[in-house]
């Protein structure tokens, strides 16, 4: 598993942990060894200036996330041993942003970090919460991944 962490940012984060949760993200969803990730942290500032880019939206968020693949909730696509690497995609994630987001809902920074990291791997994995079905889908999967760190979804 090729999991990128670029670290831009001031906020302390635990990047082994973090690199460790989005290997056992993507190794739970049964994607190969070879599929590669990259997790972007970044400032308020940096965020903001994504989410204007990419999605028109004004300030910053807590993570975006920019698949390459289309693919489906729950289904690793079949790939040979000799196939060149799976791009899955970007995630860009704001620690600044998550440690407030924590704070206003009464969660340790570290539960909430871990939350919007899988939360972002699984959109590059398929997962959306555009319906309730969907929705209901992805937490229940977030709660499943998380509980084997030992961290909770609000």
């Amino acid at each position: 598993m090729s999991i990128f962490v670029a670290d831009e940012q001031t906020q302390e984060v635990d990047l082994p942990a973090l690199r460790a949760l989005a290997e056992l993200v993507v190794a739970e969803e049964g994607f190969p060894e070879s599929s590669e990730v990259t997790v972007l942290l970044v400032s308020d500032d940096e965020m903001g200036s994504y989410n204007e880019r990419f999605l028109t939206r004004s300030g910053p968020t807590d993570v975006l996330a920019f698949p390459v693949e289309d693919l489906k909730p729950g289904v690793a696509p079949e790939r040979d041993v000799n196939d060149p690497p799976l791009l899955l995609g970007d995630i860009i994630v704001a620690p600044e942003y998550i440690l407030r987001q924590a704070e206003e809902y009464g969660v340790t920074f570290d539960d909430e970090m871990s939350l919007m990291v899988v939360h972002g791997l699984l959109h590059l994995l398929g997962y959306d919460h555009q319906t309730d079905d969907e929705a209901e889908m992805m937490e229940t999967r977030e709660r499943q991944i998380l509980a084997k760190v030992g961290k909770v979804r609000r």
